[in-house]
């Protein structure tokens, strides 16, 4: 009976041991540390868009969706389990390779804030994502020029265009261009831009454009990704997101001979998979 008992006693003991270290082990977990540098993810979700910003102090950006749920998958593997809260989500434009998967995310997370352009759209996923958003009572606003979304710890994402009302506009040339800035380090984001408005941003404010990483306009479509505003960004980096042999030829050979051109090193989504960044301010690190 001693036996059984010191053997009993043995395995409450293990058990006891097992569970105070997992109490450690989640204590850690849940008291991380604020991270010293910032993270940008170009998400691989197919033929579209999907990029997500974290700050140092753990606030977050998402900007657009992609074109369906895929975009959960990376958000699972950008974010703890335990995190079910995104500062903001930003739509850039309400074509579906960008807000498809946005309804699946307001479903399963609880967002802070809406942001778009304001140009409207009357097919079923921009329906569905107003519905979602309306439905969650998420606060909305409309993106203009000269509004900074401050993310604290220096970090924060400046919007370049639009600069007036878009209701009326094509869905692309009303895209919300952004720049997220932390430090010395800035990221350059185009949505589906076409070169027109790439122009007049260079030709408002061409000397405040340069960037580190430039988020290729319109998958790397030839509508995009003018000479002049390449020249203006200068980008150390320029990122493609894009599917795997898609049926629009994309990114297109014009656009990579432009980017050799400036000896910019150009990464796609469709052969790397996601693509991340650490930012620490003065200079950028791959992850």
């Amino acid at each position: 009976m001693k036996e059984k008992l010191s053997k009993i006693n043995l395995t409450f003991a293990a058990i006891a041991i097992l569970v105070i270290a997992d109490i450690f082990v989640w204590s850690a977990v849940f008291s991380e540390k604020p991270s010293d540098s910032a993270s940008v993810s170009f998400f691989d979700i197919g033929q579209g868009d999907s990029i997500f910003i974290e700050a140092t102090n753990g606030n977050q950006i998402l900007v657009d969706g992609g074109p369906d749920g895929s975009v959960l998958r990376e958000l699972s593997a950008a974010m703890p389990f335990y995190d079910r809260f995104i500062d903001v989500v930003v739509a850039t434009h309400p074509d579906a390779d960008h807000i498809g998967g946005l309804v699946d995310v307001v479903e399963r997370y609880r967002i802070g804030a809406f942001i778009e352009p304001g140009v409207s759209s009357n097919t079923a996923f921009y329906q569905a994502l107003k519905s979602a958003v309306a439905d969650k009572k998420i606060p909305t606003f409309l993106a203009r020029r000269g509004m900074s979304i401050d993310l604290g710890d220096g970090g924060s994402l400046v919007i370049l265009f639009p600069d007036r009302d878009v209701s009326g506009v094509e869905t692309n040339t009303a895209s919300i261009v952004a720049k997220f800035q932390f430090g010395q380090n800035s990221v350059m984001l185009t949505g589906d831009s076409p070169q027109s408005i790439e122009e007049y941003l260079v030709s408002i404010n061409g000397e405040r454009l340069a960037s580190d990483i430039l988020k290729v306009g319109h998958h790397g479509s030839r509508t995009s990704s003018s000479e002049s505003f390449v020249s203006a960004v200068n980008p150390q980096m320029a990122i493609i997101s894009a599917g795997k042999d898609n049926r629009y030829g994309h990114p297109h050979s014009e656009v990579i001979d432009l980017f050799s051109k400036f000896y910019i090193e150009m990464l796609n989504t469709a052969k790397e998979g996601t693509i991340g960044f650490a930012l620490n301010g003065a200079s950028i690190i791959r992850k």
